[in-house]
């Protein structure tokens, strides 16, 4: 099989644990543009963030982002949109307000949280993982419901941080009863993600594909976390991370290194090196 797409995720993946690109992985990028290979990144980040990072790899792609709510090369060059509308927007944050979580509402050019102190590390580490905050600002407020009454807003993806499994179950227990139009993506630590209704990282995947012309068997996937699994899952070719959670490695058909161990560059110079060019096989192809 040769593919002709390669999805890499950002956090935990292509990024060390310090947040640093490495010289390696760049290289594989490179390595893999010159076959003829369209490279995307999918990510629960922002798509300026996202797009910051792009630019670090050389690459001028459509990238998934926010989960899959937003697929662009800019924001003034979306192909797919799907916002959570201002009306529940302003009702979720009601429900969640009645939790002791930890609120983050993503717009596409900022972000607005609540104060309350739940997991303080862990925000914190969310924060600075969102990007450069000149370019992607954070606001904190005392209440999100009072600011919405005020400024209501529409956003691609809520953020929300609870001290505990227990609390988060219970909270989404009332959101999926009171908002069938929703999806929520569960992570590790306490923390989950609400969009809109049939958004992920796959479906992402896959509007991209269609936009483009190529399948899902047609594509590689390397990613490490939970909501990277039903995209490794359904790839021509999934890859997990070394760094991923047993359930993620179960579902991958490779298994790389870690992102400290340049698992991204490893997995990619071992594996294409063997494709040949798509232009060359488009080629062979026609004089048969």
């Amino acid at each position: 099989m040769a593919y002709k797409l390669l999805a890499l995720n950002i956090d935990g993946t292509i990024l060390k644990d310090n947040g640093r690109l490495q010289r390696e992985t760049k290289e594989a990028v490179e390595y893999v543009k010159r076959k003829g290979v369209y490279v995307t990144l999918m990510t629960s980040r922002n798509l300026l963030a996202a797009r910051k990072i792009a630019k670090a790899l050389k690459l001028n792609s459509e990238l998934i982002t926010f989960q899959g709510a937003i697929i662009g090369k800019s924001l003034n060059a979306k192909i797919f949109e799907a916002l959570i509308p201002e009306e529940r927007t302003f009702n979720i944050v009601q429900v969640l307000e009645n939790f002791h979580c930890n609120i983050r509402l993503l717009h596409e050019r900022y972000s607005i949280g609540n104060r309350k102190k739940v997991q303080k590390n862990l925000v914190a580490k969310t924060v600075l993982s969102s990007g450069d905050p000149f370019f992607y600002p954070t606001q904190f407020v005392d209440s999100l419901g009072d600011i919405l009454i005020d400024e209501p807003l529409a956003v691609p993806k809520i953020d929300v941080y609870f001290a505990n499994e227990k609390e988060r179950n219970e909270a989404a227990a009332v959101l999926e009863k009171a908002f069938p139009a929703i999806d929520m993506i569960m992570q590790q630590n306490g923390k989950m993600e609400i969009v809109a209704r049939g958004v992920s990282k796959l479906a992402g995947l896959q509007r991209l594909g269609k936009h483009l012309g190529i399948s899902l068997k047609e594509m590689v996937v390397i990613g490490d976390g939970l909501d990277d699994m039903p995209a490794i899952e359904a790839a021509g070719l999934g890859v997990a991370m070394g760094n991923a959670p047993m359930e993620v490695k179960k579902v991958a058909d490779w298994v790389t290194r870690s992102n400290e161990q340049l698992g991204v560059a490893y997995m990619v110079k071992e594996h294409f090196r063997k494709q040949q060019r798509l232009e060359f096989l488009q080629k062979l192809k026609m004089k048969r």
